[in-house]
């Protein structure tokens, strides 16, 4: 069966779902978009051949088929991944039963709900404007299925203009409309990606981390900002070590954490994109926070739930401090507990350090010049260690990255019975002038080291700045002798290039902050600036309410204005005045007949007012809906329809 559909509303709806779905492709498995695409082609293919549709049994069965190969990729048919794969193929499987209006309707129905799904992955500036383009693209595919006679330009027109008179309307839904806690929908945990520092450390975890140029977050001082070297951002302390992966272990104690002599304290405000852990970052030691949180007892700040929306929070911490000075036996028991079977010659060389009467903060410094005299170099391509890392990394390849250095002098404190832990975080960031803040990216990831020294509590030592103290003070692309590995924009590009980058990174920031940070506590600060007291969700609700009945009656009454004020059509009243005379003359026209079929049927009847009546009804349909506008072509058809004979 061939479909009767008009072949340039086919291709239109075909762009229509090629343009929604085109982002996905970058989330979902290859076969998925391959699928997808091939069906497109396919109906395009029929379409232009003018071929008919495939049977029903065999869209039934490549549906049986699709689905059942979803459920074997993602195990299970809900969540965001598989219930997106599965919207996109049913939306191209649709497109080959396109027969009817009513099939185009659904399509475009359709396209309108898989345009939500793609802000499930990313909701940043060029994601918006490329979903508004699309559904320009589908605004003008509808009016195209109501207005099949229009031209390209005039559809373009009509679509456009749709679109701007719902920007009113829109924006008295987003200022009003009540703002909830957490998602309005309750979406599946796999709705919210797990992005940035993870709670354990291997070789190459971390320098995987700095290949990406992602944002981590952005920080703003309102007061002074501190040197760079004070710009330790503090994430997830880690204990215990296996022999290869440390990790933050069981928590054993849940006191406060003590902290004395504090100095230098400075004011920031984070905003930190979602990556779906439960830590806050904060530089060491934060002593006041804007948002309910946890300060644990090795000193990270962790949020009441999963972070997997963007948050924003403000701080102060004390940059000089003195930490749990009168630690407990317990954590300092944790901080020397070491897998003796791994690292038989690192062992050996810190036992040589202690049994030389060095105290613990002459080991460190022993340490620290150990790194710093025996040619170790600083690489995001290491060589691969073996089953004893430490050893390997000491006295083989000597190459590694924060992490092994950080592992590495961790292990020796701990085996020369100095206590010791690891600590990750983000080293730094990039200031951007043009909006006054800082970047932290995830190509700042870092771990350093923190040890336990009597009289002064933890100490935090960084071992990388003894092998590259380039990278503290001026960033990981100074710091690495061949920085080909790390992405583009982060190995120092032309100077125009990074002002392009901060100028758009500085629009992204605002976006951030008033659109999608536009929270419920952010409303409530807006609309009291208004003037508007005592605020609840009812009150909400009605002035929304009422905002919209008034856009409205201001649209009616535009629109009724403009009806008032229009010219009668001349044409429209000649031909109504004809089709009466003819009704009178025992031919009346039915009220859903068209000029052409009026004018057969009349034809028919009475066949020597055939040449005139298909005439006429050419005239008036070129005239009526056509994009002629002549002044002597529509006097030519009022004459005739005047002057008809019958």
């Amino acid at each position: 069966m061939n479909s009767s559909m008009n072949p340039s509303l086919t291709y239109a709806l075909l762009l229509s779902i090629l343009m929604v779905i085109a982002p996905h492709s970058y989330h979902l498995p290859l076969w998925i978009s391959g699928l997808c695409v091939g069906i497109l082609f396919w109906r395009a293919y029929l379409t232009f051949s003018s071929k008919a549709l495939p049977h029903r049994w065999l869209l039934l069965l490549i549906t049986l088929a699709s689905t059942t190969a979803i459920v074997l990729n993602f195990h299970t048919l809900f969540g965001r991944e598989a219930g997106v794969a599965l919207l996109m193929l049913l939306a191209t499987l649709k497109l080959m039963e396109l027969r009817a209006a009513r099939d185009a309707m659904v399509l475009i129905y359709l396209a309108c709900f898989i345009i939500i799904t793609n802000f499930f992955y990313s909701q940043s500036i060029p994601t918006a404007l490329y979903l508004f383009a699309t559904l320009m693209v589908i605004m003008t595919t509808w009016v195209h299925l109501q207005a099949p006679r229009i031209a390209l330009k005039p559809r373009l027109r009509i679509a456009g203009m749709l679109l701007l008179q719902a920007i009113p309307l829109t924006l008295i839904l987003f200022i009003l409309f009540p703002r909830v806690q957490g998602p309005l929908w309750g979406l599946p945990q796999d709705a919210y990606a797990s992005s940035g520092l993870d709670d354990k450390m291997s070789p190459g975890s971390l320098s995987r981390l700095s290949l990406s140029d992602a944002v981590a977050f952005r920080v703003s001082y309102p007061n002074k900002i501190p040197r760079r070297d004070q710009l330790y951002w503090r994430g997830p302390v880690l204990w215990e070590f296996d022999g290869r992966t440390w990790t933050p272990g069981r928590t054993v104690m849940t006191i406060n954490p003590e902290f004395t002599d504090l100095a230098q304290q400075i004011d920031y405000v984070v905003t930190l994109e979602p990556h779906n852990k439960t830590w806050l970052f904060a530089l060491d030691v934060p002593d006041k926070l804007s948002i309910p949180a946890t300060l644990t007892y090795d000193f990270q700040v962790l949020n009441k739930e999963l972070v997997n929306a963007r948050i924003r929070y403000a701080a102060r911490s004390s940059l000089v401090y003195h930490a749990n000075v009168q630690e407990a036996t317990r954590q300092i028991q944790r901080a020397l507990q070491l897998p003796k079977q791994f690292n038989p010659r690192a062992q050996q060389l810190a036992a040589e350090w202690r049994g030389s009467g060095k105290d613990d903060a002459d080991i460190v410094r022993t340490a620290l010049a150990y790194f710093n005299k025996q040619a170790f170099v600083y690489t995001l391509e290491p060589q691969l260690l073996g089953v004893n890392s430490v050893d390997d990394f000491l006295f083989t390849t000597k190459q590694g990255f924060c992490e092994h250095y950080a592992s590495a002098f961790v292990f020796l404190m701990r085996a020369a019975n100095v206590p010791a832990r690891v600590v990750t975080g983000y080293l730094g960031g990039e200031f951007n002038d043009i909006g006054n803040y800082y970047i932290v990216r995830q190509s700042d990831a870092h771990a350093w080291a923190e040890v336990w020294l009597a009289g002064q509590g933890w100490v935090r030592v960084d071992p990388t700045a003894a092998i590259a103290p380039e990278r503290v003070q001026r960033g990981l692309s100074a710091a690495l002798p061949n920085n080909s590995a790390l992405p583009f924009m982060e190995r120092n590009p032309p100077h125009w290039l990074q002002n392009l980058r901060l100028n758009f990174d500085t629009l992204a920031n605002q976006w951030n902050q008033w659109v999608l940070g536009y929270d419920a506590e952010r409303q409530f600060a807006f609309l009291t600036r208004l003037g508007m007291e005592s605020i609840t969700w009812q009150k909400i609700a009605l002035n929304m309410m009422a905002g919209l009945g008034v856009m409205i009656a201001l649209f009616a009454l535009f629109m009724l204005r403009h009806l008032l004020a229009r010219q009668p059509d001349k044409v429209q009243a000649a031909w109504l005045k004809l089709c009466r005379k003819l009704a009178k003359a025992g031919l009346p026209r039915a009220t859903h007949e068209g000029a052409q079929d009026y004018a057969g049927r009349i034809a028919a009847a009475r066949p020597e007012l055939a040449d005139a009546m298909h005439d006429l009804a050419a005239r008036y349909n070129t005239l009526r809906y056509g994009a002629l506008n002549d002044a002597q072509a529509q006097r030519e058809f009022l004459q005739r329809a005047a002057t008809l004979k019958f």
